[in-house]
C-alpha cells in the first residue's frame, strides 16, 4: 500500500501524522474487506486552504474540517468489485495499486474540534481519517441510517486500535 502525505503547514502534531493515516486507512480497508492494496493521497492544509478546496470543487463557501475525494464509483457502500472495462480508471498501471482517492484535512478544524470536544489531537485526526476512508469506501451520512452505520464503523475502528478520546 502507497499512501502520499503531504503537509502544506507549519503545523506539528505530538504524534506521527503518516503512521495514524496507514493504520487508520488499513484498518478501515480491513473492517470493510477491500480485497486490494491501495494509493491513499492526503493532504494537510490550513482553514484558508480547504475554504478554497470547499469553494473550488464543492461551491460551499466556508472551511469544513475534511474533504473525500473518491476515486471509485459503489454500487454499494463498501463492495470493492470492480468492472473489467473500468480497470483502467481505478488501477495505478505502474503499480496495480486501487487508487482510492484523497482526503484533504484542515489542521486547523483538527485542533478547534478536539478542544471543543474534549478529547486528544490524535483521536480527532484519526477520526476524521476514518470518516474520510469511509466516504472512499462509498458510505456517506446524507440520511439518519446512513450517518448511524458511518458512526459505528468510524467507532468500531478507532476502538480496534485502542484510539480512544483518551488518548
Amino acid at each position: 500500500m502507497t499512501f502520499y502525505v503531504e503537509n502544506e503547514t507549519d503545523e506539528k502534531f505530538p504524534f506521527e501524522v503518516e503512521e495514524i493515516v496507514e493504520q487508520v486507512a488499513i484498518e478501515v480497508l480491513d473492517v470493510e474487506g477491500c480485497p486490494y492494496e491501495v494509493q491513499l493521497n492526503v493532504l494537510l492544509t490550513d482553514n484558508d486552504g480547504i475554504w478554497e478546496y470547499n469553494r473550488n470543487f464543492r461551491q460551499i463557501d466556508r472551511a469544513t474540517d475534511v474533504l473525500s475525494f473518491p476515486n471509485l464509483d459503489f454500487d454499494a457502500p463498501g463492495e470493492f468489485e470492480i468492472d473489467e472495462d473500468r480497470e483502467a480508471d481505478y488501477f495505478d498501471p505502474d503499480t496495480g495499486e486501487l487508487i482510492l482517492g484523497d482526503i484533504i484535512i484542515s489542521v486547523d478544524k483538527v485542533r478547534e474540534q478536539a478542544e471543543s470536544y474534549g478529547h486528544s489531537l490524535k483521536r480527532e485526526f484519526a477520526f476524521l481519517v476514518a470518516h474520510s476512508m469511509l466516504h472512499l469506501s462509498g458510505y456517506d451520512h446524507m440520511e439518519p441510517e446512513e450517518a448511524a452505520v458511518m458512526e459505528a464503523k468510524q467507532e468500531q475502528v478507532l476502538h480496534k486500535l485502542g484510539i480512544t478520546r483518551e488518548s
